[in-house]
């Protein structure tokens, strides 16, 4: 089978997404530690990479050194916003550049494992506040990626899949469900207690639920 890197973080999009991948790939996850305080949202990535049977490594950086971001300054995380006020301007959980640096670490170990895929569960029909999620960013990342790889140069073309995007949140959860995701492993909240457990307020927690409710499913994470 050929290999493919998949961007794991624990949730429920991206472990739907490795799952995909895993039916014709040989995977191998990738996460990482970069400050969020929802970190325990690498505990999930570990636990569904190794119920997949797949190659996981996680790296560490320090996005706090930054911030500008709910998720890596002491910036409140919204809570109990309707749907329509998620989808009005990029929220303060929008990472400074998240998604073009995780791509280039999923791109540095695609080339030295001599893959030409990478999977990236993001999703842009449900919310679409992330700028770095639309198609747009993937196409020109890819167009990028081919021009300024040795791989690319010498003709192994780069393919960024992204499965999920224009499916709902009930639509992955209906997607995952049949593909026998585990979604009792997965870890979705923005803020969640001393314990991980999820806030069942903040926008991912709310757009999880709002899913599973549309799937006509119960999502089986526990919630205040």
């Amino acid at each position: 089978m050929k290999r493919a890197v998949c961007l794991l973080s624990g949730g429920l999009d991206s472990t739907t997404c490795l799952a995909l991948a895993h039916l014709d790939f040989e995977c191998y996850a990738l996460s990482f530690d970069y400050g969020q305080r929802h970190r325990f949202e690498l505990e999930s990535a570990a636990k569904v990479a190794a119920a997949s049977g797949v190659v996981h490594r996680t790296l560490q950086f320090d996005l706090r050194q930054f911030g500008g971001s709910a998720l890596t300054a002491a910036i409140d995380v919204p809570k109990h916003r309707s749907v329509t006020e998620m989808g009005n301007g990029i929220p303060v959980t929008y990472v400074p550049a998240r998604n073009t640096i995780f791509l280039s670490f999923a791109l540095a170990w695609a080339e030295t494992l001599g893959a030409q895929d990478i999977f990236l569960g993001v999703n842009a029909l449900d919310y679409s506040g992330y700028p770095d999620c639309r198609p747009e960013f993937v196409e020109a990342y890819t167009r990028m990626a081919n021009l300024s790889t040795k791989a690319g140069v010498e003709g192994a073309h780069l393919t960024i899949h992204t499965p999920l995007i224009a499916l709902s949140k009930a639509g992955i959860v209906q997607l995952g469900t049949r593909l026998g995701v585990d979604f009792g492993l997965t870890h979705s909240c923005y803020d969640p207690d001393a314990t991980g457990r999820p806030c069942g307020a903040c926008d991912s927690c709310l757009l999880r639920l709002k899913g599973f409710a549309e799937a006509g499913l119960k999502d089986p994470l526990v919630y205040p």
